[in-house]
């Protein structure tokens, strides 16, 4: 099988494993802020008492959230560098461009999340507190 022709596993693999490390963030930090928001705090409890490792990612989610930007990034280096190319086949290149596509879409999505998460764990209590010192 010439190198051309030969599938781009890794291509896949880091999308899938930045989405699933973005989702990680927004589970961690996001989720739980969202309940007390909305004011449904004995869910957090619940489900913290469900799923106690949930503490342990919120208490370390510095490293949770630079682990997951490095594999966002890492997988956005490998969608979106030069010389990617499908193989010369039709039909190959068919399946190349169909993938290529939905590895894109995975990787715009956990990028998407980690936003929300990011914003959830680190800027949405500073902001809530100035906003309430100048009276809004």
């Amino acid at each position: 099988m010439s190198p051309e022709a030969r599938p781009r596993l890794g291509e896949g693999i880091f999308a899938v494993l930045a989405l699933f490390a973005s989702t990680g963030t927004l589970i961690c930090c996001a989720l739980p802020i969202l309940l007390v928001t909305l004011g449904l705090g004995s869910a957090v409890v619940g489900l913290t008492g469900a799923l106690p490792w949930l503490m342990t990612l919120s208490a370390h989610k510095e490293w949770v959230f630079g682990v997951s930007a490095a594999l966002l990034a890492l997988g956005g280096w490998m969608l979106y560098r030069r010389g990617r190319r499908c193989p010369a086949d039709p039909r190959l290149a068919q399946w190349c461009g169909r993938a290529d596509r939905w590895n894109r879409r995975i990787y715009w999505v956990g990028l998407c999340i980690w936003g929300i998460g990011f914003f959830a764990a680190f800027l949405l209590l500073p902001i809530t507190q100035a906003l309430a010192k100048i009276g809004w």
